[in-house]
């Protein structure tokens, strides 16, 4: 036997069969709104704004021309599509843009000539203004969202959840998961703070009202 296994032999004997016990789990798992209350849509255009994000609302109708206006507004004219954006979703004003579905043929020097992308969400969480990609045709690759300078994120009320417990139970935790709040930003040991380093470095976010 080697010194090794001796010594591996003394561990597992010192802890013997026993199993430790269920660990108490004390934080809230739920919260007090009812999936699609309005509430949640209030308390994440609240919380998102906290954190120097723009929130727009729009009907599903109006849709189209408000992506347009934000996108106009955000000087973006050449814009990265997520694959799976429904017809619905997308700008009106195509003859002042430039757009780029995704797909493995967009590299990083095609993504880093974008102006801004256009995705959904896989889930938003109200209690802490987080909205969370999963890397789906909605969302689009991670790439798509961390290269081009401005993001704007669609958000239907159904997707609106009130706590983090909640929106993990709605993800799947082998896909890659992507949690934003806010624009990208950090700061250095002097506490200055630098905006779109690790990606963009405007967020916009368009609540839709009615579904």
């Amino acid at each position: 036997m080697s010194a090794r296994d001796e010594v591996l032999d003394r561990l597992q004997a010192a802890i013997g069969t026993s199993t430790e016990p269920p660990i108490a789990r004390q934080y809230a798992t739920t919260g007090t709104a009812a999936l699609g209350d309005p509430a949640l849509l209030d308390l994440l255009d609240e919380r998102i704004s906290d954190y120097a994000a723009t929130v727009h609302r729009s009907t599903a109708a109006d849709l189209p021309a408000t992506v347009s206006r934000v996108l106009r507004d955000g000087q973006a004219s050449r814009v990265g599509l997520a694959a799976g954006l429904p017809p619905g979703w997308q700008p009106t004003a195509r003859d002042a843009l430039t757009l780029a579905v995704d797909s493995a043929a967009l590299g990083v020097a095609e993504l880093d000539a974008l102006d801004g992308v256009v995705t959904g969400c896989a889930v938003a969480i109200a209690v802490t203004g987080t909205l969370v990609l999963d890397g789906s045709p909605l969302c689009g690759r991670r790439a798509l969202t961390l290269v081009p300078d401005l993001h704007l994120c669609i958000v239907r009320l159904d997707q609106i959840v009130e706590t983090v417990p909640e929106a993990i139970a709605r993800l799947d935790p082998t896909r890659p998961l992507t949690f934003i709040s806010g624009p990208s930003a950090t700061s250095d040991i002097e506490l200055e703070r630098v905006e779109g380093v690790h990606g963009p470095r405007t967020l916009h976010v368009i609540l839709i009202t009615d579904g």
